[in-house]
């Protein structure tokens, strides 16, 4: 799956995204149905097998979360879309067929024992994935925790804890929840919110982040004492 940067699937879909490589040829007109049916716009297909290799398994990836959330049912987080699903599925192996990469099975073959064929096309389990949100990760973890401490030294503000980053988020800490109320929305905020994105900038090769919509959070040591143990497991969990 496509979840982290350390992903396989991530690591080649990137290389497609910096022009390094292509989608698996196999698959371009697949895509080019999907993106026409839906008007979406499919940057890699990925096929793989689940269930000790016996259930087929695509995952369509897009370059955007709301191409992704297009295929939930009413643009829910987890529940497919089971039609589109179908669609893509149907398709899947019918463009297989017409590539002459499968054989189309008579009415005898499905009581044979399945040929060593390149692709299984029963039963696929077709999923999704966005790119930008991963990419987004990648880059702020790419981020020299040496150059945040460098940060924090620079800032030299006595309310500041800690300078903490996770997945694509990034949270200055203040001593107490009284000085969050204080420093919420005012320009140190933004000072902050700049200062991080001049660190960011460098490692930002997709223009995911943008400076003028680029924020920071703020919390407090005190909410991290009180509610999460000091346990950055359970405050990130």
């Amino acid at each position: 799956m496509m979840i982290m940067p350390s992903d396989r699937e991530y690591k080649a879909t990137k290389q497609i995204m910096l022009r390094k490589a292509i989608m698996n040829p196999d698959f371009v007109e697949l895509a080019n149905f999907i993106d026409q049916t839906f008007e979406v716009k499919t940057i890699n297909i990925l096929y793989d097998t689940i269930d000790k290799e016996k259930r087929p398994r695509l995952n369509i990836c897009f370059e955007f979360e709301h191409e992704k959330q297009s295929f939930n049912k009413n643009n829910g987080n987890f529940n497919f879309d089971s039609k589109k699903q179908k669609t893509i599925a149907d398709k899947f192996r019918q463009t297989l067929i017409e590539q002459k990469i499968v054989k189309r099975k008579g009415f005898f073959d499905f009581f044979m024992k399945p040929k060593n064929e390149k692709y299984k096309t029963k039963n696929v389990w077709v999923y999704y994935s966005a790119f930008e949100p991963i990419a987004r990760i990648e880059a702020n973890e790419n981020v020299p925790q040496d150059k945040v401490v460098q940060l924090k030294d620079e800032l030299n503000n006595k309310d500041l804890w800690e300078i903490s980053s996770c997945f694509s988020s990034i949270t200055f800490f203040l001593y107490t929840e009284q000085q969050v109320k204080e420093y919420e929305n005012n320009h140190t905020q933004k000072l902050w919110a700049d200062r991080y994105f001049d660190l960011l900038e460098p490692y930002n090769e997709f223009g995911y982040f943008k400076r003028d919509k680029f924020n920071v959070y703020l919390d407090s040591k005190e909410n991290f004492d009180t509610n999460y143990g000091s346990n950055w497991y359970y405050y990130y969990k």
